[in-house]
């Protein structure tokens, strides 16, 4: 097992915890993850765009001139899609972009995830990180102390003072351990997982 330095909120060393191997310690293939990240990504459009078809558009069903004699093109209402303000022909509809993949393969991937974090040295344990106020610049000290700039701290539980505090800091997310996923791991530099935390993760990821 990986043995990692815990610290306080000082960043001074207080003990030691063990990582599993199982998790934190796996072989990293990028194929997984970005699979699991494409998905999340995808899950996350909105979907929203959408045009006006024939049928959605106001206006009169009569034919605008006669059939014959014109000399001019065979014009039906003044809703067809050939005519400026008609409607459009092959334009987007709203939609899902959300697909699912295994269960099995989204578990590999945050096991994968998490290791690719440890062998880089990206992961910090703190053995708290409790504010007695609700306070951003609190925050903002004990990250600067801990020389953090762009990081994801995971919780055990919901800290809402923490979650408070950090929101209007730029490159810093609060999330729970139950919450953790790939996409927001490998998005920043840094992983600061409060001790217990890390037995939440284990947990969830060993069954």
């Amino acid at each position: 097992m990986a043995v990692i330095d815990v610290l306080n909120i000082k960043g001074e060393k207080v003990s030691e915890v063990e990582l599993a191997d199982t998790i934190f310690n796996i072989p990293v293939k990028t194929s997984v993850l970005h699979e699991v990240v494409t998905m999340q990504l995808a899950k996350k459009r909105s979907g929203t765009a959408s045009v006006k078809h024939r049928s959605d558009i106001t206006g009169s069903g009569k034919k605008l001139f006669r059939q014959k004699g014109t000399g001019r093109a065979r014009r039906g209402d003044v809703k067809s899609p050939l005519l400026r303000g008609g409607g459009s022909v092959f334009g987007p509809d709203p939609r899902s972009y959300a697909y699912k993949i295994p269960k099995k393969v989204k578990k590999l991937a945050l096991k994968m995830a998490l290791s690719s974090k440890l062998d880089l040295n990206e992961i910090v344990v703190l053995n708290e990180f409790e504010l007695e106020r609700i306070k951003t610049k609190d925050v903002t000290e004990t990250l600067n102390a801990l020389g953090l700039k762009k990081a994801l701290i995971v919780t055990e539980k919901e800290n809402e003072k923490l979650e408070i505090s950090s929101r209007n800091i730029p490159g810093i997310k609060v999330l729970r351990s139950a919450g953790l996923n790939v996409y927001d791991i490998l998005k920043y530099d840094k992983l600061i997982l409060i001790k217990p935390s890390i037995t939440e993760i284990e947990g969830r990821l060993s069954v």
